[in-house]
């Protein structure tokens, strides 16, 4: 393991809390460059979720028309207990994609912030 300093850092720049959690420090620019695009990518990828699942659930859904319709034409009938269950795997994969994404991009902090759990345990003390 390398050596920490008196703040729980490390020699690659992260920062570990009393919990065991590891937290990359990087600079304000790149925080917020990860923050926009791994929240956008979490959405995006909850909401096209929801949208497979949904087509996975109602037969008219319109983009599950557009699915039967691409496999017609090229003369492909799939039967609609398999394209269900492909549909419905694929919206449970999207939408623990974007929470993975989500996650994972709450792992950066830029240089001075601070551990919001440690600042609401010093503003609980100070009531």
């Amino acid at each position: 393991m390398p050596p920490s300093d008196d703040h729980g850092a490390d020699a690659q720049g992260s920062v570990r809390d009393a919990d065991g959690r590891r937290d990359v420090v990087v600079p304000m620019r790149l925080y917020k460059t990860i923050t926009v695009f791994s929240t956008l990518i979490a959405i995006v990828s909850v909401v096209f979720g929801f949208v497979l699942l949904d087509a996975a659930t109602i037969r008219l859904s319109l983009l599950r028309r557009v699915i039967v319709g691409l496999f017609g034409a090229v003369g492909v009938v799939p039967p609609e207990a398999v394209l269900s269950a492909v549909l419905a795997v694929l919206g449970l994969g999207t939408i623990g994609l974007g929470a993975g994404v989500y996650v994972l991009g709450t792992r950066f902090r830029a240089h001075g912030m601070g551990n919001p759990q440690e600042d609401a345990d010093e503003s609980a003390g100070n009531g």
